[in-house]
């Protein structure tokens, strides 16, 4: 979400193209990051929800373009399970504080998500209007208000339109299908330049299940966890805890772990709903779990290299393994890489200098003593004990122009690894964000 002036230019006047561009569907795992777990098979785009979920999507004004920006997810089971994540920004949007304060977050059964307003620093009004459409969601849907979780994304300080809304709500109810998560993916997108949605079935010892998924996000990327939102749908049985603990995992080894421009949104949502609809029980501490939690963990990891690859413009994406002696120094080295304005623009070039990372590194762990630093990229050490050492550099120019780029640092010491991926800075992005409001 980037603030706009009411009125102005939308990012997403422009459909949204496939995932796979052009010609054959690409398949869902194709990141070197994210090997396909041997039980999971990927299901066709048209392959519908998992049973005891209907979704749809329609369009009430938000977008300039007149493309769909209401969507609407129902889960039929009366009995779900789920479990939901929020951003951690104090500036939290009217639908996140309103859904996390009314809502029951272990049964929920319903999502009504717009894109084109985010109903941000929009103090009382905003947190009104939000009930609003909530109310609106939980009649037409035939269930109680908090089992309707709200999701926005968009433009910061625009209001709802209520009105049009609550009109949108009854046209998405009556399009509510079991194969509508195409309608409703649309409807939650924004900058995205495509589509991030998948279908999977999981083979787990008592039987197989199904997990699908709709995402959203391309800018205002940071950890904790970034600008987007995701939905994810199971037909297995999840008692609640399972569902909490899986997605809070889940969470924390991807969206938490990723990084476009270093800024935190408003709006940050991710919610994961259990139908039971296979009868294929998913018990704590069982090889269900263990299964289900692996196919969940792929998925989201993903998603999220799959935002990175969407940042506004992004055209080569990395990731910065740091590993040392303690979380206290890793995880702002990598942080500081990954944010660099100077590795960004490097990555976004090609260019080898590795130099800026060791200025990242040393800017986020100042101190008088010398870091005893050791960089590798793409498996080619460039750096030793803090000083350069003879590398093959023609071997480092052709391995910077891949589309996924590595870099390793190490610290003093052992026992702690952490990870963030990120994206190049290029003029695109820079476009994105210069001509937003005009």
């Amino acid at each position: 979400m980037i603030t706009r002036a009411p009125g102005g230019a939308d990012p997403a006047d422009g459909a949204p193209h496939s995932a796979g561009g052009q010609g054959a569907q690409r398949p869902f795992f194709r990141s070197r990051w994210v090997p396909a777990p041997a039980h999971v098979r990927e299901l066709e785009p048209g392959s519908g929800l998992p049973g005891g979920f209907r979704a749809s999507g329609v369009a009430c004004g938000m977008k300039p373009s007149g493309r769909r920006d209401l969507g609407l997810l129902v889960c039929d089971a009366p009995d779900a399970a789920s479990a939901a994540r929020f951003t951690s920004s104090s500036a939290a949007a009217a639908p996140v504080q309103l859904t996390r304060e009314r809502c029951r977050l272990n049964a929920l059964r319903a999502v009504l998500a717009n894109s084109g307003c985010a109903n941000a620093a929009t103090g009382s009004r905003g947190l009104d209007d939000a009930a609003k459409t909530q109310g609106g969601a939980a009649l037409a849907a035939g269930m109680p208000e908090a089992q309707v979780a709200l999701a926005s994304t968009g433009s910061i300080s625009d209001e709802l339109p209520v009105a049009a809304m609550l009109k949108g709500i009854l046209e998405a109810t009556e399009a509510l299908s079991p194969d509508g998560d195409g309608a409703f993916a649309e409807a939650i997108q924004t900058t995205d330049a495509f589509e991030k949605r998948v279908h999977l079935e999981v083979q787990l010892p008592a039987g197989s299940a199904r997990i699908s998924a709709q995402c959203k996000g391309a800018g205002m990327i940071s950890p904790r966890f970034a600008t987007m939102l995701c939905f994810v749908q199971t037909d297995a049985q999840l008692e609640a805890e399972t569902a909490e603990l899986l997605l809070g995992v889940c969470v924390a080894r991807s969206f938490d772990r990723i990084t476009v421009d270093g800024q935190l949104s408003t709006n940050d949502t991710a919610i994961l709903m259990c139908s039971g609809a296979s009868g294929i029980r998913v018990a704590p501490e069982s090889e269900e779990e263990l299964r289900l939690g692996e196919a969940l963990d792929a998925l989201l990891r993903q998603l999220a290299i799959l935002i990175v690859a969407d940042g506004e413009g992004a055209g080569r994406i990395a990731r910065v393994v740091a590993r040392g002696g303690s979380a206290q120094l890793i995880e702002p080295a990598a942080r500081a890489v990954a944010n660099s304005p100077l590795v960004k623009a490097a990555l976004h070039g090609g260019d080898p200098n590795w130099g800026r990372i060791a200025q990242a590194v040393g800017g986020a762990l100042p101190g008088e003593e010398p870091l005893a630093l050791e960089f590798s990229i793409e498996g080619i050490r460039v750096c030793s004990a803090g000083a350069a050492v003879p590398y093959d550099a023609a071997a480092l120019r052709d391995a910077v122009q891949r589309d996924e780029v590595e870099f390793e640092i190490g610290l003093a010491g052992s026992g702690a690894e952490t990870e963030v991926f990120f994206s190049d800075l290029s003029p695109g992005y820079v476009a994105v964000n210069a001509e937003y409001t005009t």
